[in-house]
């Protein structure tokens, strides 16, 4: 089985954290001084990021993706609450020696991410959050009753994956198989999968985290929001009001999306993520 992919030849590699732990990372594009780094959703690995999107983001950039402290690939204690996650991220940058980063966190990534910039301000040039949330926002919908079935479940399939990520439309579904294909070719010789203490502990912590709400307000580095209005994991009014209370943001939405709009509609937010780290707003 071959792969038309890039990001599907880069080599992983190893280094050192501070705690003893092992981090595993990839880096695809060309160095640069300030890379985009790219923080997962819940139970994601390094080979859960669909390489048709990472080809498209690291034409004209450096972008760094990796296993979180004690998921998958990397060694470690995993992290059972968000801090723990903020603590591991930014541990695996400083041990890369990077001064400076630009940040793209994706669902539980991108709450993980605006932690990172609030926990360490002047590591994060600009921030990028996916189809996510700050947490802790007033009176937002909840979960369905379906949607925490199947995240709660010990292995999820398929059908899992296009429900929690894709619109049921055709075209929605058509897209989601086309980014299952894609992601196979890492995933069939990986059998890449958080451990179930890791899965637990990432459980606990979305569900003992208070959130970034009331902080959001110390945020004032430029911030592109973007997601799909047909979120099922966590609903758009999450990105909408976190809008509304940053000072510096700007945003997108794709009417034809869900949570995995950026596997969806690859080439345009490419674009979108391209005019953004461009400018510095």
């Amino acid at each position: 089985m071959t792969s038309q992919y890039q990001a599907d030849l880069a080599p992983t590699q190893y280094v050192d954290g501070p705690l003893g732990e092992r981090f595993a990372y990839r880096r695809l594009g060309r160095p640069s001084s300030t890379p985009l780094v790219l923080t997962l959703r819940l139970r994601g690995t390094i080979d859960h990021w669909d390489p048709a999107f990472l080809d498209a983001v690291s034409r004209d950039r450096e972008v760094i993706v990796f296993d979180n402290r004690g998921l998958n690939a990397s060694t470690g204690t995993p992290a059972s609450s968000v801090p723990e996650l903020v603590d591991g991220a930014i541990a695996f940058i400083h041990a890369l020696g990077l001064e400076k980063v630009d940040l793209l966190g994706w669902s539980l990534g991108g709450t993980v991410a605006q932690g990172i910039a609030l926990t360490e301000p002047g590591l994060v040039r600009r921030l990028i959050v996916a189809g996510s949330t700050p947490g802790g926002i007033p009176e937002m919908p909840r979960m369905s009753e379906r949607v925490l079935s199947i995240v709660t479940k010990p292995v999820a399939d398929d059908e899992d994956f296009l429900y929690l990520f894709f619109p049921e439309t055709p075209e929605g579904r058509k897209s989601g198989q086309q980014s299952l294909e894609r992601l196979r070719y890492r995933l069939e010789t990986s059998n890449a999968a958080i451990s179930p203490e890791a899965a637990r502990g990432q459980l606990t912590a979305l569900g003992s985290f208070e959130g970034y709400w009331k902080r959001l307000n110390e945020l004032t580095i430029p911030v592109l929001l973007a997601n799909g209005t047909n979120d099922v994991m966590i609903d758009a009014d999450h990105t909408y009001a976190a809008a509304r209370k940053l000072t510096n943001a700007r945003t997108v939405f794709w009417s034809d999306a869900g949570h995995a709009f950026l596997f969806q509609h690859i080439e345009d937010f490419a674009r979108q993520i391209d005019w953004f780290l461009a400018d510095a707003g």
